[in-house]
């Protein structure tokens, strides 16, 4: 069993993967053996449909798209807002980003994509990646999404996509979790992190659950924190522009913001040695990496920590931060 991360920053982070996947594909003896890339999710500047974190991104989506299909990555749009009505669903630009990502509903890209359109790919992990084209004809991109408003519009509008349960719902039940993991219109679902460590229940699940289980990592929010969900709902209502008041995180060191070895002290932090000797065997293979709303240089240090061998990180290292192009500061 392989483990599938799913990356953060799909339009915010364009640059920063048009400079290491080419890396990625050509130089595979940098990275681990036992993991992928499973997908790379975000969304661009005012999305309307958008949640979690606002979307700053404003690369072309077609140039995003045709990223994605050259190295055979699924991607998802992170569509999360959870205070959408049926007001908001014409909207033009989200219902533009859906008919560009929804592979096969144009005519002549689903020729060259073919008709399987039960699973989405993830990078080979073999040295030869010379062929990696030749299954992109698999690759289905997919919906991170909140609203069931909206998942209803998708499905019948857009059929192509499989869906993401969003971590902003914040389930921290472990039985609301299980019933989300039991419901067919979700390929993937993201507990709250509250419940990486409960291994009990989590061993308990069967395997076609655990295969739909996809763990978030490496969050920085207090474990404590009892206004998560209104945090997002901040998020939500600025994403739909309203005027609306800030949401002021009150737990301890609030004001330190994102900090990766923060992060490795949450009691839910899951790291390399998590992934590989307890959740693999434990049958769970998908690893959600947040990180959105952080700068390029940190999503290069997850990339780091998460996919590249210690004696190697100074290679991938140099070869970013040599790039002139790049703000990663």
């Amino acid at each position: 069993m392989k483990a599938h991360y799913h990356l953060p920053g799909l339009f915010e982070f364009y640059e920063l993967y048009k400079e290491f996947l080419p890396l990625y594909r050509k130089h595979r003896e940098y990275f681990y053996d036992w993991c992928d890339i499973g997908s790379i999710y975000g969304a661009p500047a005012d999305c309307i449909w958008g949640g979690g974190r606002t979307g700053f991104g404003e690369r072309d989506p077609k140039e995003v798209l045709k990223l994605m299909q050259e190295y055979g990555i699924s991607a998802r749009l992170t569509f999360s807002n959870s205070l959408l009505t049926k007001e908001h669903l014409p909207d033009k630009k989200c219902n533009e980003l859906c008919r560009i990502f929804d592979i096969g509903r144009d005519n002549e890209r689903g020729k060259s994509f073919g008709n399987d359109k039960d699973i989405e790919c993830h990078i080979d992990n073999d040295n030869d990646m010379s062929g990696i084209n030749k299954s992109i004809k698999e690759c289905r991109n997919g919906i991170i999404i909140y609203s069931d408003i909206l998942l209803d519009y998708i499905k019948e509008n857009y059929p192509d996509f499989y869906f993401v349960s969003s971590t902003t719902k914040v389930l921290t039940d472990f039985c609301e979790f299980e019933n989300e993991l039991n419901r067919e219109d979700f390929r993937y679902v993201v507990p709250d992190f509250r419940l990486n460590k409960s291994f009990d229940k989590l061993k308990a699940l069967s395997q076609h659950q655990k295969e739909k289980v996809e763990f978030l990592c490496n969050e920085c929010c207090w474990f404590g924190c009892s206004d998560r969900k209104k945090c997002y709902e901040t998020v939500s209502r600025k994403n739909l522009g309203e005027d609306c008041p800030e949401h002021y995180c009150v737990a301890p060191d609030s004001g330190q913001g994102y900090l990766f070895s923060k992060a490795m002290e949450n009691p839910g932090f899951i790291g390399i040695d998590d992934i590989k000797n307890t959740y693999l065997p434990m049958g769970f293979s998908n690893f959600k990496i947040e990180g959105r709303g952080l700068g390029s240089a940190m999503i290069l240090e997850f990339l780091l920590y998460y996919m590249t061998k210690p004696q190697y990180q100074i290679h991938v290292r140099e070869h970013i931060y040599l790039d002139n192009m790049l703000d990663l500061f």
